[in-house]
């Protein structure tokens, strides 16, 4: 009875997370990329930009954040000047997107990034709770660590749903104790299809941020091996997490509205 207790707490713990999330009805316009939405949002960045001298709208984050979450847009530095409202799909108001920017330095260029492998990563922290460790299966490769998902709790393996291919994304565990999404299927998949000209050491990410609005959130570094196939880059993980955690420690607060 009581661990029947402690499971349906969990449970509704659970349910009353994603409701705080999510605190209105999600409806299908809410939960797609939308083409008009995303040219309004990067008018009002290029505005805000040559109105601030190159400036960039965004929320103050650790520089150890993951790359693709880093540069979440401010939307009440846009608001009401340079754009009427909030997009209805973005986390904001509902939606599940969170609207990032891209190369702030650079071209500045807005994407999206999908919150649905953070609310799947949120309630297996849940479950955690009351383990000392998250419950490990067995090493897929260096660094690198299958979930126990049955000590969790759970009959099955715990996926994220791909916002490129719609295909199941396994999630699995660093060294350090992140979760991750393996997009290793999209970018097989991408490999496969465009045939781009890549080379072991480079980073194939970056063929998912060309390509759609999503970005790959929550992800390590992938490059080829002699095969041509997709494989985890764990060297590049761990100096860009070293080298995040440097200037962490290094950079004193500041306004993160500049470059």
């Amino acid at each position: 009875m009581k661990k029947l207790s402690a499971f349906l707490l969990m449970a509704i713990a659970a349910v009353l997370l994603v409701g705080c999330a999510f605190p209105e009805d999600q409806k299908v316009a809410n939960k797609v990329p939308d083409v008009d939405q995303l040219a309004a949002v990067q008018r009002a960045v290029n505005e805000f930009r040559e109105a601030t001298g190159g400036l960039v709208p965004i929320k103050n984050r650790d520089m150890d954040t993951d790359i693709y979450i880093k540069y979440l847009i401010d939307f009440e530095k846009l608001i009401p000047k340079y754009i009427a409202q909030t997009p209805a799909n973005a986390y904001e108001k509902g939606g599940i997107y969170q609207y990032i920017i891209w190369d702030p330095e650079n071209t500045a260029e807005v994407k999206l990034v999908d919150l649905n492998s953070a609310e799947r990563m949120r309630e297996l922290n849940i479950r955690k709770i009351g383990l000392k460790y998250m419950p490990i299966k067995d090493s897929i490769s260096d660094n690198v660590y299958q979930i126990n998902f049955e000590k969790l709790g759970y009959k099955s393996e715990v996926t994220v749903k791909s916002p490129y291919s719609g295909v199941e994304l396994p999630i699995f565990m660093t060294g350090d104790g992140e979760m991750h999404v393996d997009y290793s299927i999209d970018l097989n998949q991408l490999l496969k299809e465009d045939k781009p000209e890549v080379k072991p050491g480079d980073d194939i990410r970056q063929l998912l941020v060309d390509k759609y609005p999503v970005v790959p959130a929550y992800s390590v570094p992938y490059t080829v091996n002699e095969n041509g196939e997709p494989t985890f880059m764990m060297e590049a993980y761990k100096a860009d997490r070293q080298k995040a955690q440097e200037e962490t420690e290094a950079t004193p607060e500041k306004d993160t509205e500049s470059n």
